[in-house]
């Protein structure tokens, strides 16, 4: 059986919130394997690397600052189809907009600090995932 992965990041709305457990909680019962997991906090320049892809658009220095405030939980989810299906689970950007049930339904309180970052192609996913661990950091 042939398994993805991809990439989330609970971002420090939802760790300072106390919504990491409950976050966790709906990743597991989703039916994703949890390869890795820390708590650490992103640098200035990590969040600027991290989001480079995102440097030229008018949010960049917002969104940098907001991802260094304070501590992140990085993981890598493994589950059949896990890109798509963890995009749906954490729900639209804007919680506003969200399905009711979805992650940041339940947890962001806005477009910029909506509570977990999930990838959005397998590529990324890769990519994201390595940023944030090395290969003896996944089981």
């Amino acid at each position: 059986m042939t398994t993805n992965r991809t990439f989330t990041m609970i971002k420090p709305d939802a760790v300072k919130n106390g919504h990491t457990g409950a976050i966790l909680e709906k990743i597991t019962a989703a039916g994703f394997r949890i390869v890795a997991l820390k708590k650490t906090q992103l640098s200035i320049l990590d969040a600027e690397a991290f989001y480079s892809v995102h440097n030229e658009r008018p949010f960049f220095g917002e969104l940098v600052s907001f991802m260094s405030s304070g501590p992140i939980v990085a993981a890598i989810l493994e589950k059949d189809n896990a890109v798509d299906d963890f995009r749906t689970l954490i729900g639209a950007t804007n919680p506003a907009d969200a399905a009711e049930g979805t992650i940041r339904k339940l947890y962001a309180t806005s477009i910029g600090e909506n509570a977990v970052h999930g990838s959005d192609s397998n590529e990324n996913a890769a990519i994201e995932g390595a940023f944030h661990f090395a290969g003896r950091e996944l089981f």
